[in-house]
């Protein structure tokens, strides 16, 4: 063999692999614009996994099987801010949730505390480029359901003494004063206590999180709200037909708010097939399951896991790719336009189901890198990994700076909603 051809191929035979060659590229926009994910659940799995040995757990490598995320990880992601959900859940009683947020709160501060050379609290969107610039990651606080206000606007300025940037107006349930996606509407969107929660949140100077909402409570918070709203974690319903992804007119709409929809990464919001597989796979357990009469093989479990176990084998699950997230991407520029798009990975939020190619925190690069390959510019890549949030962030505490002579918002969902008739009759 000649020895000009072993040169060419002792990369090969040696293993190593051949570095993308968007990598520098990647590398030179996020040194100048943090790469910033609008959701990730750590403390919800920490919690999960390790229960009280969260607030000592080592955090420097977690085993991969368990966890999405840990510092190794977000070192070699290039990770330059991550909004850290801060979530309970939504079957809670009201101050069972308060309290529960609070611990979330909590376990992130010490989180931080414990590694001050790798995460620093982070308010503003300068914040977040001064904490860059300095070689660490901005971290910020977000609370993933508006019942965890439990009805008191007073909880919601203490969430935001607390650091928090952001308020989810609901999680998975429908609450008093606004529509979740997930479960049957009361409201038709916000009610006046719900509007006046988007009035608040805009006189703080927090986002409001249009994640998990209905349809129609995503239009009331785009007319009411006077700064940029974001989707912290949701992707086009265009291309995935998921009641928790965002439609093509309401993508105008965030358009014309300034707002920005950060692409969530959970296969079943990400690919039709595997949406229909999942209810058809949920469907087919509850025949085999459902209590308390209706299983097929009730008071049988071997039997059910082995009927469960047969169907799956017979219907593979439908594969979800990185590529899959960047046509979601796509779209949402295509339709809203290249400023109002950003990524929220959802990572350990989805029990450990992710696409292929983005199973932890490390794979951003990969993402970034299918854009590119499809004409993507670095000016239109930087906006999407972190310029888009942070404009709205800023346009944010624009808002809020005029609203300086507002008084706070006072008053109860009895008092507020049980008075007069709704600004729609």
């Amino acid at each position: 063999m000649r020895l000009s051809l072993l040169v060419a191929l002792a990369p090969l035979l040696l293993g190593a692999a051949d570095p993308s060659p968007y990598a520098a590229r990647i590398a030179r926009i996020l040194k100048t614009t943090p790469l910033i994910d609008g959701h990730n659940d750590w403390a919800e799995r920490q919690g999960e996994n390790a229960g009280d040995r969260r607030w000592t757990l080592d955090l420097q490598r977690l085993d991969p099987k368990l966890y999405n995320t840990d510092i190794a990880r977000l070192r070699a992601g290039q990770m330059g801010g991550q909004f850290w959900s801060v979530w309970v859940p939504a079957t809670l009683p009201g101050p069972e949730q308060v309290r529960a947020t609070i611990e979330q709160i909590s376990l992130m501060h010490r989180i931080f505390a414990r590694y001050p050379d790798t995460f620093e609290p982070a308010v503003t969107a300068a914040d977040v480029r001064r904490i860059h610039k300095a070689g660490r990651i901005a971290s910020l606080l977000g609370v993933e359901g508006g019942g965890q206000i439990d009805g008191s606007f007073a909880v919601l300025r203490a969430y935001r003494k607390l650091g928090a940037s952001y308020l989810t107006l609901t999680h998975s349930k429908t609450i008093a004063w606004a529509d979740s996606a997930t479960d049957d509407p009361k409201h038709d969107g916000l009610t006046t206590f719900g509007e006046a929660v988007v009035l608040e949140l805009n006189r703080l100077g927090m986002l409001v999180d249009l994640s998990h909402v209905s349809e129609p409570t995503m239009v009331d918070a785009l007319r009411v709200s006077k700064a940029p709203v974001i989707f912290s974690h949701s992707s086009a319903k265009a291309v995935c037909d998921h009641v928790r992804n965002v439609s093509d007119e309401v993508l105008r709409l965030v358009a014309r708010n300034g707002g920005v929809v950060m692409v969530n990464y959970a296969p079943s919001y990400v690919s039709n097939a595997r949406r229909l597989w999942e209810a058809d796979r949920n469907a087919e357990k509850g025949r085999y399951y459902a209590p308390p009469y209706g299983g097929l093989y009730i008071g049988q479990p071997d039997k059910a896991r082995a009927a469960l176990a047969a169907w799956e084998a017979a219907h593979p699950r439908p594969v979800v790719t990185l590529a899959m997230v960047a046509d979601h991407i796509d779209h949402i520029a295509k339709v809203a336009g290249v400023d109002h798009v950003g990524i929220g990975g959802d990572m350990d939020g989805t029990g450990g189901d992710l696409p292929e190619g983005l199973d932890g925190v490390d794979t951003y690069s990969a993402l970034l890198a299918e854009l590119m390959k499809r004409g993507w510019s670095d000016a239109d890549i930087a906006k999407l990994a972190g310029g888009n949030v942070l404009r709205a962030m800023a346009a944010a505490e624009k808002v809020a700076a005029g609203m300086k002579q507002v008084p706070a918002a006072t008053g109860t969902i009895e008092g507020i909603d049980g008075t007069g008739p709704s600004p729609r009759t």
